[in-house]
């Protein structure tokens, strides 16, 4: 935990899920949808925002502490209920390269058709 008290920052990742409950109801067939669409939209944004912070020279990483810090998060700014807190993204200037980490081979993970 200590690399997280170095950081410069932290960005917090929220769903508006009054949103989604609107959309749910005005789209009924699809409304078992909205939240893996959410997701979705969710993670691509998080890819989008790392990966621009790794252009500008900063290091960062995904972390999902929620719901654990979710009450002291809305306290602290004011976040309304409504928002449902998904990742934190601490960054800050990297002070040494990422571990190694293991993977199942690649045609384990992945099917081809063709």
């Amino acid at each position: 935990m200590r690399s997280f008290i170095n950081g410069y920052g932290t960005v917090l990742f929220f769903e508006d899920q009054a949103i989604i409950n609107r959309l749910q109801e005005k789209y009924k067939t699809y409304a078992e949808n909205f939240q893996i669409w959410s997701n979705q939209s969710s993670a691509i944004l998080q890819f989008v925002v790392w990966t621009s912070l790794e252009i500008e020279g900063f290091g960062a990483s995904l972390q999902h502490y929620n719901p654990l810090i979710d009450d002291e998060v809305r306290k602290k700014w004011d976040i309304s209920r409504d928002w449902k807190l998904i990742a934190q993204m601490p960054f800050g200037k990297p002070t040494a390269e990422p571990g190694d980490k293991d993977f199942s081979p690649l045609e384990e993970r992945v099917n081809y058709y063709h």
